[in-house]
């Protein structure tokens, strides 16, 4: 089967840092597992970070990609969710074979059914971000997504126009808080108030001067999904008192959690949305009942994909192309791929 991978860890400007390859196909899926065809694939930033240069070989070569859209081939004989022919969404496990093959094993409980409203590319763009703002908002945080104690509450999300940032601002706002996210171009600026933000300010200016233009003090709940030390410290004097921040980016060093967060009894909440199935948690099924219950949001017109940028079918020059574009850090919402050519 057709797939794309790595033999060396190397820039990406290394026509050598991704492949074309010819591999065997995976065989007949065992236990829980579902064999999927792969017609759609999303990259992220957790791509680029798999990839990074380091002195390491691999053979066979390692295959990566961590959102797909596809079908159902064949199931293993303890699937109870899904059967063949059945359109599923996910972004799977990242210990295991990524999705830049043409067949891809997943456990069925990291998997749900494709959006029927959308078609493939526009699904592959959701289920690595959807699952990571989801799990951060509702499981990690003590907020909830459908009653109304959010309301009159402010959300500010640091990145807004990337990946997570384009899902998270349309679930926040979806659980009833005013979302304030930050982008520093017009047209991410433009993008962000697309996906539902009440207020958009610059994250190159000092954010509490622009907060307080806009009448807003404090913020219950920050997302900083950019820059964990950067930001760190005025996270800390912009929020409220028992309020909560989140975190997806590892930090570069320590972080002082003493005052003002100890003092405001600040929650301070990490998410990994991987974790779950590197440690086989008890758990796992949630992934699968998060993207259901996101795909009927999505065929009910309540959210909508953050596909932005098509850059054609899978094969190793489009997916370089991709890891340049988010190592530069300027990409809008999600980047897709569809098709083997």
């Amino acid at each position: 089967m057709k797939a794309v991978g790595l033999t060396q860890y190397l820039p990406i400007e290394d026509p050598a840092a991704l492949q074309d390859l010819s591999i065997a196909p995976p065989g007949t899926p065992q236990g829980r597992d579902l064999l999927v065809r792969v017609h759609a694939v999303s990259v992220n930033p957790v791509d680029t970070k798999q990839r990074a240069p380091r002195a390491q070989q691999e053979d066979p070569p390692r295959v990566l990609g961590y959102d797909a859209a596809g079908v159902v081939e064949a199931v293993g004989p303890d699937v109870t969710a899904f059967a063949a022919g059945d359109e599923v969404y996910y972004a799977g496990d990242v210990t295991r074979p990524g999705c830049n093959a043409q067949y891809q094993w997943v456990d069925e409980r990291l998997v749900g059914r494709k959006p029927t409203t959308l078609d493939f590319a526009e699904a592959a763009a959701l289920p690595l971000t959807t699952l990571t703002a989801w799990e951060l908002l509702f499981q990690r945080m003590p907020l909830h997504f459908d009653d109304s104690r959010h309301r009159g509450q402010h959300l500010l999300i640091i990145g807004g126009a990337g990946g997570v940032g384009s899902i998270a601002i349309q679930l926040a706002r979806h659980a009833g808080f005013t979302v304030i996210a930050t982008a520093s171009r017009e047209e991410t600026r433009a993008w962000c108030l697309q996906m539902g933000a009440g207020h958009v300010i610059d994250h190159r200016q000092p954010l509490a001067a622009q907060l307080q233009a806009l009448g807003i003090a404090q913020v219950q709940v920050a997302l900083n999904l950019a820059d964990t030390d950067h930001y760190w410290e005025t996270l800390g004097e912009l929020l409220a008192p028992q309020g909560h921040v989140g975190l997806i980016v590892e930090p570069r060093g320590p972080l002082r959690i003493g005052d003002p967060y100890k003092a405001k009894c600040i929650g301070i909440h990490w998410e990994f949305m991987f974790a779950r199935a590197r440690f086989q948690t008890g758990d796992m099924i949630e992934q699968h009942r998060i993207l259901s219950r996101a795909a009927s949001l999505i065929d009910a017109g309540e959210l909508r994909t953050t596909a932005h940028t098509h850059l054609g079918t899978i094969n190793a020059a489009n997916l370089r192309e991709a890891h340049r574009r988010l190592e530069a850090g300027d990409v809008i919402g999600k980047l897709v791929l569809s098709g083997w050519a």
